[in-house]
């Protein structure tokens, strides 16, 4: 798998659900949360999805020290946590055959989980990875798609970025770039392109032999 003749100037990647498969941590530790507050896990996991950590906690508890007090749990935890961590199909061999500069991982996690996640994965560290460390509005806003972007001297909308969930499709979306929906998220408005993982030459930028950049 290669870089077709370049379909865009960059590409920016979500990280957990688009790159990293951390779905078997993520519901254990909010399962152990909404256990603990008495919460509705569904919801729980429906809101935290794509979202920062301590966004959820804040969404969910009303006493802010509390909410506070559990997003530094629950990060340590996750931190802590890489069995079951796996990579979305296709993920590294798309990454690992892209141009350093070209290409970014935006995701609502702190910088040493997204390290970590990566690294347990398998999936290569980019470059250019925007944190929830990074922005001070995190998604759906796109700040941090547009602090990508930057940082790679692109102009955003000759991007594309890659996304599964409903906030992170938001803040792509509204980035500018042009959004690729991977999964099976069927909240958003249906005009997006959509692949099911990082296989394949549905894939924009990837084919299945080699191939060379224009």
């Amino acid at each position: 798998m290669s870089v077709r003749h370049a379909e865009a100037d960059a590409y920016l990647f979500d990280m957990d659900g688009t790159l990293v498969d951390s779905t078997s941590v993520v519901e254990r530790t909010w399962a152990e949360f909404s256990r603990r507050h008495g919460l509705d896990v569904e919801e729980v996991l429906a809101y935290a999805h794509g979202r920062p950590t301590a966004s959820t906690t804040a969404h969910f508890l009303a006493d802010a020290d509390v909410a506070a007090d559990e997003a530094t749990r629950l990060a340590a935890l996750e931190e802590e946590t890489v069995d079951g961590i796996v990579e979305v199909p296709g993920a590294a061999a798309l990454v690992a055959g892209l141009p350093e500069d070209r290409w970014a991982v935006v995701t609502s996690a702190g910088r040493r989980l997204a390290e970590r996640r990566l690294d347990a994965a398998g999936v290569p560290r980019p470059a250019v990875l925007v944190t929830a460390d990074d922005v001070a509005r995190p998604k759906p806003d796109p700040e941090g798609y547009l602090l990508a972007a930057r940082l790679l001297g692109v102009p955003v909308d000759t991007c594309v970025a890659f996304e599964d969930s409903e906030a992170g499709v938001r803040a792509a979306v509204a980035s500018g770039a042009r959004t690729v929906v991977v999964g099976t998220l069927a909240s958003h408005d249906g005009t997006l392109q959509r692949v099911l993982d990082l296989r394949g030459p549905d894939v924009p930028g990837v084919v299945t032999t080699t191939g060379a950049r224009s």
